[in-house]
């Protein structure tokens, strides 16, 4: 009898443990439909990614936006306070805390990190920056330098748009979010890369070829290519949310990838960024190389 209440005890305490642990680190923040940011994939340690993401995407984004401007009320919040006695300091901080409450959704940081929604990925939210832009910039200058700077970050894909993980949703979305790039006048060769986690209901094939036939519909000089093309137009599945994106030298970045992009490669000194000749190709179907890349990433998650 004496060891029942112990027995009653100890699941509380591992149930309690339990959902502390499984709580989102960044405090209930989620990837949802109407964010912009950056998808990064990482092998496993997912704390450090964060970090490593913070000091690049800081150092390129002083670098093209010029350093992050706070509001003053967070500025005298991180300031010193100590030579106020307490009960200032305790009104001080009682009407900081109310204001930080008030604004904490306007509270607008140029990057945060909000929960993906799976494994080995990481999503940072973007605030008034341009995505696409500042991504390339990074990955240009980590291909014409070969200078490592990441170990732990896989790929990062910059995200322009996102919506809601369902068929009709990508449809109506996409019609107006391909027009800067695809619209007559405007036109280009492209292909689709399509990668789902945690999502069994959408079709890849399905996908693709509403993507494409969209495409098609803006401009019918749209062609696609699948060896250079000059736009790849990204769609990340992550649970119910589409992460979308149209980015450039997609082949020559090695897929976004910061660890293949630093490497030296014969093939290189016969491409420039962004000014990949056009081949034009009429079928959309899916490269085969993208398969064997997302065989790779699974390989790499099981471990």
């Amino acid at each position: 009898r004496p060891m029942a209440p112990a027995r009653k005890r100890r699941p509380k305490g591992h149930l309690a443990a339990a959902g502390r642990a499984k709580r989102p680190r960044s405090g209930g923040r989620q990837l949802e439909a109407g964010m912009r940011g950056i998808l990064i994939t990482c092998n496993m340690n997912e704390r450090k990614c964060v970090g490593e993401a913070y000091s690049l995407l800081g150092e390129y984004g002083d670098l093209l936006y010029g350093p992050e401007q706070f509001s003053d009320h967070e500025e005298r919040l991180s300031g010193s306070e100590g030579e106020e006695d307490e009960d200032d300091v305790e009104a001080a901080l009682k009407k900081e805390v109310g204001q930080i409450r008030a604004s904490t959704e306007q509270k607008l940081r140029r990057f945060q990190s909000v929960e993906s929604g799976a494994n080995n990925v990481v999503f940072i939210r973007t605030q008034g920056i341009e995505p696409e832009n500042l991504v390339h910039h990074i990955l240009q200058d980590m291909h014409a330098t070969k200078k490592k700077k990441t170990r732990v970050i896989l790929r990062m894909l910059p995200v322009s748009g996102t919506c809601k993980a369902f068929m009709e949703d990508m449809k109506k979305y996409t019609e107006t979010f391909f027009e800067p790039w695809f619209k007559a006048p405007n036109k280009g060769t492209f292909q689709i890369v399509y990668k789902a986690r945690n999502n069994s209901h959408m079709s890849r094939e399905e996908v693709i070829k509403e993507l494409a036939g969209i495409v098609g519909s803006l401009n019918p000089e749209n062609k696609v290519d699948l060896n250079n093309p000059q736009y790849t137009i990204v769609v990340e599945i992550i649970k119910t949310v589409c992460c979308l994106s149209v980015v450039r030298d997609y082949v020559l970045f090695r897929k976004y990838n910061l660890q293949e992009v630093v490497k030296s490669n014969k093939d290189d000194t016969q491409q420039n960024p962004s000014s990949l000749t056009e081949e034009q190709n009429s079928k959309a179907v899916k490269p085969e190389t993208e398969e064997e890349e997302s065989s790779k990433e699974v390989k790499q998650e099981n471990k």
